[in-house]
């Protein structure tokens, strides 16, 4: 073992923070002491990589960025961080990793598994893909397009995000009663185009007579399903996924993705899956009948919210101390700006904002977001990103332009000493500055892993001291009287 006692105060404080592997590295990349305080790591080095090289336990590509590192701390003497990705048994872990020198010839690498973290990121992008077509469905009602541009642009957009090879919708004919091809994308032949299949006939005849989401992940085993066209077997399908189409409680018809290799399909996979299928319902629905649109209209507001509120838990769920913080803070926003006359379509817009303020964090460092201790200056100019990372999140979904206002200026303080564009007074939008009285005052009464939380007295007497500094001294008044009238 090698001897650390010079540095051991300054290691126990980083081993503390980081705790899912440690390498004491020379300067030329030789292993001298490997530990891991994790044992639910998917994977685990033996003891014999002691006096090894990392280029000979790592893959070439993360030892050739490892050894570059090396040589960047070396040259300047100061630390340096970087995440990285380890594939393990068809799954991908990221790590957030950390390289300090130690003494002349000595550094320390220290890991911490990012994964969790990572997986959120990827899921919330993911979801604002799937709002971005929600509302161009919602565009192209609006615009009253006609049923088959209408289709070629949701079998467009579900290819792509639903990462699949092909797509086709299938609309029962009410005068035959048997369902038939409309639109396709992806396919090599013509061999979808022809089909004409009688409810519970073939794939599409069984999800349409029992209205079920049907998944097979082989077709190759079932011949019969291939009668249908002898040029639908050239097309080598393996996964089929069949969704029907409902609308005022009868059957439009099905939609249909194919893929030519396994598809690894996860709840989310089938619950959007649903979810586009309703909303493509609809779209039709209201191609044949455009007097119902106002109807078609709340349905996808209703998905909108449901998709915010679905990125909102997302982000609490990373972070287990302000768990439903988001959620309180949007009732009190909601009932204050209600007090306040805000009319009802404004306050749609509040409360998504205020559901979507923290939004910015996904892009905040696990080390900086969940440090337990103050911040230092270059920390706090990272924190301080994140009302700008929001904004370049949420502005290309053109529907949440109105709710901006909360996520990139909810910060701002009435004195002008807040970020990130230093506003005050009532150049501060009205709704950022209705917000910043729930936002404080929840998270002055919550505990935190630096402070326990305050009494409410001690946090309304808070609140009072900073009128025209923090808040705007008029909405104070009236921010108290609903906090002593209510249980918050």
């Amino acid at each position: 073992m090698v001897n650390l006692s010079s540095t051991e105060q300054a290691l126990e404080a980083v081993l503390q923070t980081f705790t899912d592997t440690n390498f004491l590295l020379t300067h030329d990349g030789v292993i001298l002491e490997y530990k891991s305080s994790n044992t639910s790591l998917p994977y685990s080095f033996p003891n014999s990589i002691q006096n090894k090289k990392i280029k000979d336990i790592f893959s070439p590509d993360l030892a050739e960025r490892l050894e570059q590192a090396l040589h960047t701390v070396r040259q300047t003497g100061n630390a340096m961080s970087f995440e990285y990705a380890l594939p393990v048994s068809k799954r991908e872990y990221w790590f957030d990793a950390r390289l300090i020198p130690v003494s002349q010839s000595q550094v320390m690498l220290i890991s911490r598994d990012i994964t969790a973290s990572r997986e959120i990121e990827i899921r919330m992008k993911r979801q604002m893909q799937q709002l971005s077509i929600l509302r161009s469905i919602d565009l192209a009602i609006a615009a009253g397009l006609d049923l088959s541009p209408l289709l070629s642009m949701l079998l467009d957009r579900v290819v792509a995000l639903m990462h699949v090879d092909a797509a086709a919708v299938l609309l029962l004919n009410p005068v035959t009663n048997k369902l038939e091809f409309v639109s396709g994308k992806g396919f090599q032949s013509n061999a979808h185009q022809y089909a004409s299949l009688k409810l519970g006939e073939g794939y599409a005849g069984r999800v349409a007579l029992e209205k079920n989401v049907l998944n097979i992940p082989d077709i190759r085993q079932d011949t019969k399903e291939f009668e249908r066209s002898p040029l639908f077997r050239q097309e080598n399908f393996i996964t089929y996924w069949g969704v029907p189409l409902p609308a005022k409680g009868r059957i439009l018809g099905v939609l249909e993705l194919y893929n030519r290799s396994a598809l690894n399909s996860d709840a989310d996979f089938r619950n959007f899956l649903t979810m586009i299928a309703g909303q493509a319902a609809i779209a039709i629905d209201s191609a044949k009948m455009f007097s119902e649109l106002q109807r078609s209209n709340v349905e996808l507001s209703i998905a909108y919210d449901a998709a915010i509120e679905g990125l909102s838990r997302a982000l609490d769920l990373r972070d287990r101390e302000t768990r439903e913080h988001t959620f309180r803070v949007t009732s009190m926003t909601m009932k204050l700006a209600a007090r306040l006359g805000v009319e009802q379509q404004a306050l749609i817009h509040i409360r998504r904002g205020a559901l979507l303020h923290d939004i910015g964090k996904v892009a905040i460092p696990d080390q900086i977001l969940f440090k337990p201790g103050p911040l230092t200056d270059e920390e706090w100019e990272i924190m301080r990103r994140h009302p700008q990372i929001a904004v370049e999140l949420l502005s290309p979904v053109n529907y949440l332009e109105p709710a901006l206002e909360i996520p990139h200026w909810h910060h701002e303080r009435w004195d002008g000493t807040g970020y990130p564009d230093g506003l005050r007074e009532r150049n501060i939008p009205f709704a950022a500055r209705v917000f910043a009285f729930a936002d404080v005052y929840d998270a002055l009464i919550s505990n935190r892993p630096y402070r326990s939380a305050w009494q409410k007295e001690a946090a309304i007497g808070y609140i009072e001291s900073e009128a025209g500094k923090h808040f705007d001294p008029e909405i104070v008044p009236v921010f108290l009287d609903m906090i002593k009238e209510n249980d918050f």
